[in-house]
């Protein structure tokens, strides 16, 4: 469990420098200079990225149940997955589905987290996906006194929208039939 800790730490912690200190990230980025703070920043997510998967791989061999969810939320949990590849996807794709949620990545990292918080009852899910979602809510919180900084994505076009909800639920297909058991040994449906 440490370890997934430790990899939770650093992932979301480069990730909430904006969240906490603003300030102090704008002069790291100063100082640094474009290029190498995107490598270290990269470089930190990276490691905080192969710990996390690695610890709750290591976590999943001596479980610790916390609750055992009845059936039904599997179901809750599948629907509430349905949009997060086509609200990630619009992140990039921007339209109207960016428009009007503004930060549609935070709100697929929401309903990711709180699906599998739904299904799952062990001690390392809920590290897992209670830290995302704990993560989510505060940025989504903080960005409302904080600038914005942009992103690089596709041009605005009508298209993206359409782009974004087939090209999201495709991938949700492929991943509830073959990728999700292929990459985490755990068949969804």
């Amino acid at each position: 469990m440490t370890i997934l800790i430790v990899g939770l730490v650093l992932f979301l912690g480069i990730h909430s420098l904006s969240i906490v200190n603003e300030p102090l990230r704008n002069r790291m980025h100063a100082s640094l200079g474009e290029l190498p703070f995107k490598g270290l920043y990269s470089l930190v997510s990276l490691i905080g990225l192969v710990l996390i998967v690695w610890g709750y791989g290591a976590a999943r061999m001596d479980p610790t149940v916390l609750y055992t969810p009845p059936g039904w939320l599997r179901h809750l949990a599948m629907l509430l997955l349905i949009p997060v590849f086509p609200l990630l996807f619009a992140t990039y794709f921007p339209g109207k589905i960016k428009a009007r949620l503004r930060h549609p990545m935070l709100v697929s990292v929401k309903l990711w987290a709180l699906a599998h918080l739904l299904a799952n009852g062990m001690l390392h899910d809920l590290m897992l996906f209670g830290s995302f979602l704990a993560w989510a809510v505060a940025d989504r919180i903080s960005l409302k006194r904080r600038s914005e900084r942009p992103i690089a994505t596709l041009p605005a076009s009508k298209a993206n929208d359409a782009i974004a909800v087939v090209g999201g639920l495709v991938v949700y297909v492929i991943f509830v039939f073959w990728a999700h058991q292929w990459l985490f040994g755990v068949a969804p449906a």
